[in-house]
């Protein structure tokens, strides 16, 4: 078990989706203000399990779930959670960047709106902040009431991070982040990433070994449906105990 504080802790965790059993008793720690990287073979539950974590599963009809996932103590499958509260705390970015049909700067602005955020001078600040933490202010300063949709797919996936920063989430998920990307635009999210960790908890699902070794600190390795092995990634990269964790790494499973 990690030897880093948990900030989000699976408890036997099973889901069933249409009968199939997708997750098999899921019990791991994510460490706080880590980047823990979720690996393992195409269809083994790693972006199933990811979803769990915000209750973003809850969106696919004919799920059945079980087990606990308590993040700060709490229970966020407890019925006296509010889910809504739970997305806010804990943002989600996509493989692909779905900005929201509206200029960059409304984008950005959109969440504390939301949330009651009505004063223009405090929006400017917040939309400027965020923007500048996903490494897109310079980029963008001077074309802030244009579309979204303007922007290159990397610009795209930065303004969609600075937008899930900007309700002030304490968690951010990343499902395969970087795999719509040019190789540049991947490079400066997985630089985000880093920079980012020092206040935020991170938990990114990705089948690039390359990345997982560049960013985690943490690992976790599904097959299956099961959590083979878990552990600091120094050590699941360099001396794995499970053979199967050997075998993934080594590419001889994919």
């Amino acid at each position: 078990m990690p030897k880093f504080k948990p900030h989000i802790r699976v408890k036997n965790l099973n889901l069933f989706y249409e009968g199939h059993h997708a997750l098999k008793d899921i019990t791991v720690d994510i460490p706080e203000k880590e980047i823990t990287a979720i690996i393992g073979p195409s269809g083994c539950g790693k972006t199933t399990l990811l979803k769990s974590l915000n209750r973003l599963i809850d969106l696919v009809d004919g799920i059945e779930i079980s087990g606990e996932v308590i993040v700060d103590g709490e229970d966020i499958y407890s019925t006296k959670v509010d889910v809504t509260y739970i997305r806010k705390k804990i943002g989600m970015l996509g493989q692909k960047p779905y900005p929201l049909p509206m200029s960059i700067y409304d984008n950005v602005a959109y969440g504390p709106r939301i949330h009651g955020m009505r004063k223009k001078k405090e929006l400017d600040g917040i939309v400027e902040h965020y923007l500048e933490v996903a490494g897109l202010w310079d980029e963008v300063k001077d074309r802030l009431k244009s579309p979204a949709s303007m922007l290159s797919a990397g610009q795209q996936q930065r303004l969609c991070l600075a937008r899930s920063l900007a309700v002030e989430p304490e968690i951010i998920l990343g499902d395969e982040p970087t795999s719509a990307l040019d190789p540049i635009s991947s490079k400066r999210i997985e630089e985000v990433f880093i920079a980012l960790k020092k206040d935020y908890t991170i938990v990114i699902v990705t089948h690039i070994l390359r990345q997982a070794v560049r960013l985690a600190d943490y690992v976790i390795f599904l097959y299956m449906g099961d959590v083979i092995e878990q552990g600091p990634a120094k050590e699941i990269f360099e001396n794995p105990k499970e053979e199967r964790t050997k075998a993934y790494i080594g590419g001889e499973i994919s």
